[in-house]
């Protein structure tokens, strides 16, 4: 019996929401681009997945280059591409030799972008106040900066998930994988005086245990986060553009520059590669040698 591609998509696209726990965004993008790939299907006139064969999968990643887009979102779609063909075939037997075989273009070479602790400073210094909005902003900013964690992760910890006599929270990653992550003092603070002055002002009569609320009471989301940190940045009149991961990058790039060990940075980004870590390494290596020339007798 041949299962109709609409069927597929919409059984992926909750698989990867609520099995694989991606965020948002994420899942997002993925429904954006399997949804571009079966409108080709359509006019192509291709009704079953099965039809699909190498030829029209390097027909879709000709047409993707024709738009001029970059390769790194021509990559990205075609992982997405891939990845559901593999849920089809492993829920229908649909084969995905297809996508296997296509070649993903060379990505640029860019390193992540981050904030130098000057930086982090001004964006602090942007928060500050006694104000409920203000100090729940400035708890928010703490944790990020302080575990690295994904905005998804954020917004998914809970009350009962932060551990104040071991300085630890519980953090769901990808794919519904647990870890804990250590925060410190300024974390502990900032958390406390959110908790005890803020929280249960904004949350007014609702009842939910999530950690991080927004001004109407409700669970803060992945889109209010961002809209905070673009505030904070302009606050702090920094002039880069900000994206949630920038504080997740200078996360692991502060560590790594201090001397914190790869495996050590990896298990706290909850990576699992440790090529995911390496990346910070060229950063970090940028810093130890503008350190060597300005300090070593014999530069």
């Amino acid at each position: 019996m041949t299962v109709q591609p609409s069927i597929i998509r919409d059984e992926y696209i909750s698989y990867v929401r609520l099995e694989k726990n991606y965020s948002f965004y994420t899942v997002s993008e993925y429904e954006k681009d399997v949804d571009a790939f079966l409108s080709f299907l359509e006019v192509e006139g291709i009704a079953d997945l099965n039809d699909v064969t190498y030829p029209e999968a390097r027909l879709y990643a000709t047409e993707l280059y024709d738009l001029g887009l970059s390769r790194a979102s021509i990559s990205r779609k075609i992982s997405s591409i891939r990845s559901f063909f593999k849920f089809s075939n492993d829920r229908y037997g649909i084969s995905d030799s297809a996508f296997r075989s296509l070649h993903h273009p060379k990505k640029e070479e860019r390193l992540p972008a981050f904030f130098y602790e000057k930086e982090m400073e001004s964006l602090f210094s942007s928060c500050e106040g006694e104000d409920r909005k203000s100090l729940r902003d400035y708890a928010l900013l703490e944790l990020l900066y302080a575990t690295g964690m994904r905005v998804s992760e954020l917004t998914s910890v809970k009350m009962h998930d932060i551990d104040d006599h071991l300085g630890i929270v519980l953090v769901m990653g990808k794919g519904r994988k647990e870890r804990y992550v250590p925060f410190g003092s300024f974390a502990q603070s900032a958390l406390d005086a959110y908790r005890e002055k803020s929280r249960l002002n904004l949350m007014k009569q609702k009842e939910h245990d999530m950690l991080f609320v927004n001004l109407r009471g409700d669970p803060l989301t992945d889109r209010g986060v961002r809209h905070i940190l673009s505030m904070m940045m302009e606050r702090a009149s920094l002039h880069s553009k900000i994206y949630p991961h920038m504080i997740r990058h200078s996360f692991a790039t502060h560590l790594l520059a201090g001397g914190a060990d790869m495996r050590t940075v990896q298990e706290l980004l909850g990576h699992s590669h440790l090529s995911s870590t390496q990346v910070y390494t060229h950063i970090t290596k940028e810093h130890l040698r503008k350190t060597y020339m300005n300090t070593h007798p014999r530069a």
